[in-house]
């Protein structure tokens, strides 16, 4: 019974997991759309600035500053990289950060040997990390939203592979 109440508060951790991904994954695009949209009502007022004839004089510049200033766009809160991408042709490696790419070079070795899949215990056991839960259900965390962006395939449940696409040529080595 306890297994099973383990096992459901596993599943409920990983859902939220993703949805924190997803969401993340959202707010970038939005910053990023947003701090366009600053940069353009920037440039416009610059061309519509008056006697700028397309470049805005600094009074009229340092003017539209201070009676109308430009929020600056918050700060992102993962950090830069720790958003995986969807995977896609020609995307490469260097996309993700540094803990991702570890994950697929580990399991591109492991192809290239024909060993076949690759379990997070021997992740762990791979990167030098002591096979406790707690660090074990990380590298899951991390393989599962690898799976869930396409980089990686689940053939069995806890047994992962690369994807044909992400293993192939381009991909990162």
């Amino acid at each position: 019974m306890l297994e099973q109440r383990e096992l459901t508060a596993r599943r409920r951790v990983e859902e939220l997991r993703e949805e924190a991904d997803r969401v993340q994954a959202e707010l970038v695009v939005a910053e990023q759309d947003w701090k366009e949209w600053v940069i353009a009502r920037s440039r416009v007022g610059e061309v519509l600035a008056p006697g700028g004839y397309g470049v805005a004089a600094p009074d009229a510049t340092e003017g539209m500053r201070d009676t109308d200033p430009q929020p600056e766009p918050p700060k992102a809160a993962a950090k830069p990289k720790s958003v995986v991408p969807m995977w896609r042709a020609g995307l490469a490696w260097s996309a993700l950060s540094v803990d991702y790419q570890r994950i697929l070079r580990v399991l591109a070795d492991r192809g290239r040997l024909g060993q076949g899949p690759l379990t997070c215990q021997e992740m762990a056991a791979a990167f030098g990390i002591d096979s406790v839960p707690a660090k074990v259900e990380t590298l899951r965390s991390k393989a599962k939203r690898l799976v869930a962006r396409g980089w990686l395939a689940e053939s069995t449940p806890g047994q992962f592979t690369l994807t044909p696409g992400a293993a192939g040529p381009g991909g990162g080595s």
